[in-house]
Parts: C-alpha cells; sequence; structure tokens
C-alpha cells in the first residue's frame, strides 16, 4: 500500500518519485510481480516517516513505466485501475500493507441515463477547463480525450475539474455512479461560480462585496 497525499482515480494516471526507503522496498517488489500497489489518501499526517491516518478506499495503481536511479530512487508512471477497500491494515514492515478487497462499480439501472447525465457533467467540465484557461491557470485542454467507458469517464472528468483531495475522496467513496455524477456537478458548479466571478474580476467588472 502507498498513502499519499492525493487521491488516483481508476481510469486516471499518477506520476510518482519515490525516494523513501521503504518505497523503494515496496517497488522492487512490485516489479518482481505484478506490478501494482493500493494507493490510499492520507487524511492526517504526512506521506514522509510513518504514523498517518489513512482512508480506507483507495485505487488499485498498475506500473506502467519505471526508471530506475542509481541511488535507489525511482521514477514511476502509474494508472489507476480499480477501486478497492482496506479490510484490514497489517504492520508496516517492510512498508504499508493491508488485506483489501475490490469494489466494483455497481451496474447502472439506467444505462441511457447515466450515460446522458454523464455527458451533461463532462460538458460542463469543459466550459470549467475553457474558463480557467481563459484566466491563465494550470489546467488540462477543455478537448483532453476521456474513455468511453461512463464511469471511468467520470473519474477521469473529476480528476481534471481540479478537485481537491477530500472531495475527490468523496467521489471516489461514492457508492453508486448516480450519486458520484450529482457529487461531481456540484462541485464542478461551484468551480464554475467562481471562475465566473474571476473572469467578471479580470475584465473590470462588479466583483462580491463591489457596490
Amino acid at each position: 500500500m502507498f498513502p499519499l497525499g492525493t487521491v488516483l482515480l481508476p481510469g486516471v494516471g499518477l506520476p510518482l518519485h519515490v525516494f523513501e526507503p521503504r518505497y523503494r522496498a515496496l517497488v522492487e517488489d512490485c516489479m518482481a510481480g505484478e506490478r501494482e500497489f493500493g494507493v490510499v489518501l492520507i487524511e492526517r499526517g504526512s506521506e514522509v516517516g510513518g504514523g498517518e491516518v489513512r482512508s480506507d478506499v483507495g485505487t488499485v495503481a498498475t506500473i506502467l513505466e519505471a526508471v530506475p536511479f542509481d541511488d535507489g530512487r525511482w521514477a514511476l508512471v502509474t494508472g489507476g485501475t480499480r477501486r478497492i477497500r482496506v479490510t484490514e491494515w497489517l504492520t508496516d514492515d517492510p512498508y504499508p500493507r493491508a488485506e483489501v478487497e475490490d469494489w466494483p462499480e455497481p451496474e447502472a439501472a439506467d444505462p441511457d441515463a447515466t450515460r446522458s447525465a454523464v455527458a451533461a457533467v463532462t460538458a460542463k467540465v469543459r466550459r470549467l477547463l475553457a474558463a480557467q484557461a481563459e484566466l491563465g491557470a494550470a489546467a488540462a485542454p477543455a478537448t483532453v480525450e476521456l474513455a468511453d467507458d461512463p464511469a471511468l469517464a467520470l473519474h477521469q472528468v473529476a480528476a481534471v475539474s481540479g478537485l481537491g483531495p477530500l472531495d475527490a475522496q468523496q467521489v471516489l467513496s461514492a457508492d453508486s455512479i448516480k450519486e458520484r455524477v450529482l457529487l461531481v456537478d456540484r462541485f464542478v458548479d461551484e468551480a464554475l461560480e467562481t471562475a465566473a466571478a474571476a473572469l467578471r474580476m479580470s475584465d473590470g467588472g462588479e466583483g462580491p462585496g463591489d457596490p
């Protein structure tokens, strides 16, 4: 297990610079096996040194590229594949370990309605990305390509929309795709309002609190 201060969502890439000795050992073991490890959010504490409080819902990361350095560090490119739930944390020896179970996405009751809902949220996120680009903020391009599968696409949309770790954890932990759509839609609406206010300010318009 690799606890981090960020949330990895299925269908999303995650580059990593691995320098701490315990995680170097983890990578070496993964490279000798199935090249997978679990990523969970550190809810409280630091990524370095241990003793952190960890989420029990995470994502399996697959190592796609791995570059070793002479001093033992690794540069990794990983990709999130599927959700997992921790059933029991084990001792952190030689690195964080846990018993986990897969947490598959539930089947959508109405696949056509689900696709429509995801498409509507995706359109909002593309507007948000365009607004962020206009403001000069670092953001994914509004034309970013998404997976055909609506469940994966929704995770990807959430990832590029700039959610903070706790909001992203809510998205990952949603019990259904319908609940996830509602969460992402609400978060994106809030971000769109903020971006619109910033654009008005940059154009010389009145901002909040102006007479």
